[in-house]
């Protein structure tokens, strides 16, 4: 019988595991949530157009997984037949060779001959690696392709931040006749602001449940590089509601 102490134990380390590892669902939850709150304060906006298109994409992404940490056996049998067909060549190539006359006839011949089989040895070692990577660069494919997507989100909400200039706030006179027109208060900038931040780090953190489950030096690459862009944004934006709080209030 297990002891009450090791029950516990076991219980704190499957809690701390939990935290630990991103759940899609809670990110789902907090995108819905962001959405509400986006839909609440600015009905009928972009910005919770977006909202909507990231949590496709979030819902998207827990099927996409699940596939993802299946294996392919289509691939691998492809794979596995491939290989035996290249042992069974190279092997009859090395039968061949073996049973023939051993008259090297020169150096020059003998040292063509090495030349010849190191070639084969290395062909046959890239046409392997290619058999062994083809279950990898189809899930690769996949994930590619839903990370660019949440990449152009973060984008597109770049883009809905951009008009947003505290400093027409600060100072309406700024103003010309081509200037975009700004409807919003303080406070409402600051939220929307705040939404935009928010909206991207939510996007980041759905490129990250890919790299969850996948060992992929390409993956690892274009999830850093939705991070990077991510917090870029961020920056930007907190910048802006900084200069939006050491104003003046005149909301």
């Amino acid at each position: 019988m297990a002891k009450p102490g090791a029950a516990s134990e076991a219980a704190s380390q499957a809690e701390a595991m939990d935290f630990a590892v991103l759940s899609g669902e809670h990110i789902r939850d907090t995108i819905r949530k962001l959405e509400s709150r986006i839909v609440a304060r600015f009905p009928g906006s972009g910005l919770s157009s977006v909202a909507v298109n990231l949590g496709r994409l979030a819902d998207a992404a827990d099927g996409d997984i699940a596939r993802l940490r299946k294996p392919v056996w289509l691939a691998r049998i492809g794979a596995g037949l491939g290989v035996l067909g290249m042992l069974a060549v190279a092997v009859g190539l090395a039968t061949i060779a073996v049973s023939g006359p051993l008259d090297m006839g020169g150096l020059s011949e003998f040292l063509q001959g090495i030349e010849a089989a190191a070639n084969e040895v290395i062909l046959l070692a890239i046409g392997l690696f290619f058999m062994f990577s083809i279950e990898t660069r189809l899930k690769r494919r996949v994930a590619l392709k839903a990370l660019y997507r949440l990449r152009s989100i973060i984008h597109v909400v770049d883009m809905h931040q951009l008009t947003k200039d505290p400093e027409f706030l600060i100072s309406p006179g700024m103003a010309t006749a081509v200037s975009p027109e700004r409807m919003l208060t303080r406070f409402e900038m600051v939220r929307y602001l705040d939404y935009c931040s928010e909206l991207s780090s939510l996007s980041s953190k759905v490129a990250a449940l890919y790299l969850q489950h996948m060992n992929d030096a390409v993956v690892l690459e274009a999830v850093n590089d939705i991070e990077s862009l991510s917090t870029s944004l961020s920056q930007k934006v907190w910048q802006k509601i900084m200069i939006l709080d050491s104003g003046v209030d005149f909301a």
